[in-house]
């Protein structure tokens, strides 16, 4: 059969079938069995979502997995299997591809993910939020924060695997929470809009410093040892003492950045405790957890009526009625 991405595979191909596809690789992780033999458990994704699968010390592929880079595009041949009702396919076959080769070949459209937007048309409807700040002082601790971090905001992921994890994924979340808190805004006129919206743009700006890689994605150092939340707040803080924004003001841009993530358990460094940063904590969860029900309604095969279990839903699986693809 022709090449198949994990749509096909999870949905519409029986278990014991034959494959080949493109894949980019996720993640590497050695292991040991039971009876001593060493393995790897490996994770490959495309645009359509990711599977794991392990190769073991004697099986083809191995001596490239076991040191090869995050995003690595790979050309896979197997059986499709299942394990536990997840797919988890016998791998026969590795071969590294370029990413040159990859879109000479056609496959650089089903790898990489993205927004459904443009790019373009993401970046001009930031500015044109910015504008709306009417302290000048705020507009341009904004200003200077996505300056200090540059392309990797615009370009960047907002996480490995939960949400918004593609290209440009930072960028369009961003601009996602910070379009519908506007929407919101006149329902809450004792929020202060100004605050609001510079905290909607920057609660993840530390992202940009958290994650590196294309396609497929990692933590840097800094992310691993800091967290985005820190990144984040130092980013904010250095870019509002330029802009010389008022100390109360700073304070509060601050504690929206330190507690966007809402409970300390999920990241956040305190409890949001002002109109503004309960605001922001909200709407920064709902574009989030819309964007995984998205995901499901996208990514789950027209032959099945529920998504895999998503973990950032608390493990339940969407009904998608078959997808978008029915």
């Amino acid at each position: 059969m022709g090449h198949v991405n994990t749509l096909e595979l999870k949905g519409q191909i029986a278990s014991g079938t034959p494959f080949d596809g493109v894949f980019l690789l996720k993640s590497v992780s050695r292991r040991t069995a039971k009876n001593g033999r060493p393995f790897l458990s490996v994770e490959v994704c495309d645009r359509f979502g990711s599977f794991s699968c392990n190769v073991f010390e004697d099986g083809d592929g191995y001596s490239l997995l076991q040191n090869a880079p995050v995003g690595t595009v790979l050309l896979m041949s197997g059986v499709s299997e299942q394990f536990n009702d997840r797919l988890s396919p016998r791998i026969q076959s590795v071969r590294r591809i370029s990413q040159a080769e990859a879109k000479a070949s056609g496959f650089e459209g089903s790898l990489y993910g993205g927004p459904k937007e443009t790019s373009d048309s993401l970046r001009e409807e930031l500015n044109r939020y910015i504008d709306r700040i009417a302290n000048e002082k705020l507009k341009k601790t904004v200003r200077v924060a996505l300056e200090e971090v540059g392309s990797a905001f615009f370009v960047g992921t907002a996480a490995i695997s939960m949400h918004h994890a593609y290209r440009c994924g930072l960028l369009e979340h961003s601009v996602h929470v910070t379009r519908a808190g506007v929407s919101l805004l006149p329902h809450y006129p004792f929020v202060n809009s100004d605050l609001a919206i510079a905290g909607m743009l920057l609660h993840d700006v530390g992202k940009a410093m958290e994650y590196c890689g294309d396609g497929a994605y990692e933590r840097t150092k800094a992310g691993l040892l800091q967290g985005h939340v820190v990144l984040g707040y130092r980013i904010v803080r250095r870019a509002a003492l330029e802009a010389q924004l008022d100390e109360d003001l700073l304070i509060q841009l601050e504690h929206i950045i330190l507690s966007h993530q809402g409970m300390p358990e999920y990241g956040a460094a305190v409890l949001p405790s002002s109109p503004e940063g309960v605001f922001v904590a909200l709407v920064d969860n709902l574009d989030a957890k819309m964007a995984m029900v998205e995901k499901a309604l996208d990514c789950t095969a027209a032959t099945m009526d529920f998504s895999e279990k998503i973990p950032g839903l608390e493990g339940t699986r969407v009904y998608t009625g078959g997808g978008r693809n029915r």
